[in-house]
């Protein structure tokens, strides 16, 4: 991995890859991607299948002539970071997993996942605004950061319903990533925030523990989306892994 390593960014669940906006001036001096999944951003749907996701991801750094770069995950981002590490590990300089967790889900949250797929499909997905803001933003970020709320509102609002069905299952039914942890020998860097309740600093240790060279930052203050929440120490993070 070298300073100027390319940078593939992938986002969260239900966002798109406006997400990122913090983080692309942080990371102009690299070449950077950053693609949306199908069914977000503007993109065609796809089949449920995260592996399908990794693919679109590998095309994209096809097209942009990225043989080999550092990938960032967060959240649902995360789990197609390690499904591109599982089909293409020559494709992966280093990774940054971020607010992820790399087992899977349990029965409860399956049904969930299911639940709200076929929620989405009936009624759209006006819902996910009230349903999801409190679990993707730390408490510090709803009490204090009216902007970052307010913006994240507005990413929820652009999610495509059958887009957000599909993910939900495709992540209800993604492979246990835990017995290849040790199988991954490039730099891992995994970040999450402090207050973050979906996926908490004990799931991002359990990532930096399983690889062969990994390293845990916990982000003060900061939720499930710590890049927009607390972009100044995310990105500082970020460049002193790159670096």
């Amino acid at each position: 991995m070298t300073p100027d390593a390319p940078v593939v960014l992938l986002h969260a669940f239900p966002l798109n890859a406006s997400m990122w906006a913090p983080q692309i001036t942080a990371l102009a001096g690299h070449q950077l991607l950053t693609p949306d999944f199908p069914g977000f951003g503007g993109r065609p749907v796809g089949p449920p299948d995260l592996d399908e996701f990794a693919r679109v991801v590998l095309e994209e750094m096809d097209l942009a002539r990225i043989p080999r770069a550092v990938v960032v995950g967060l959240s649902m981002g995360g789990y197609v970071a390690l499904r591109i590490h599982a089909l293409a590990p020559d494709r992966v300089a280093g990774m940054v997993l971020a607010d992820t967790r790399a087992g899977t889900d349990d029965k409860e949250g399956r049904a969930k996942r299911i639940e709200q797929a076929a929620r989405a499909r009936k009624e759209g997905t006006g819902w996910l605004q009230d349903a999801m803001v409190p679990a993707l933003l730390g408490e510090t970020t709803r009490r204090d950061r009216a902007q970052v709320v307010k913006r994240v509102r507005e990413l929820l609002g652009e999610a495509d319903p059958e887009g957000v069905a599909r993910a939900l299952e495709a992540m209800g039914n993604r492979p246990d990533s835990v017995p290849r942890l040790a199988e991954i020998q490039v730099p891992v860097l995994a970040l999450v925030g402090e207050e973050d309740t979906l996926t908490p600093e004990e799931e991002a240790k359990r990532i930096s523990d399983g690889v062969w060279n990994g390293r845990l930052t916990v982000i003060p203050r900061a939720g499930h989306l710590s890049n927009l929440e607390a972009p100044g120490p995310f990105n500082d993070a970020l460049l002193e892994f790159l670096g």
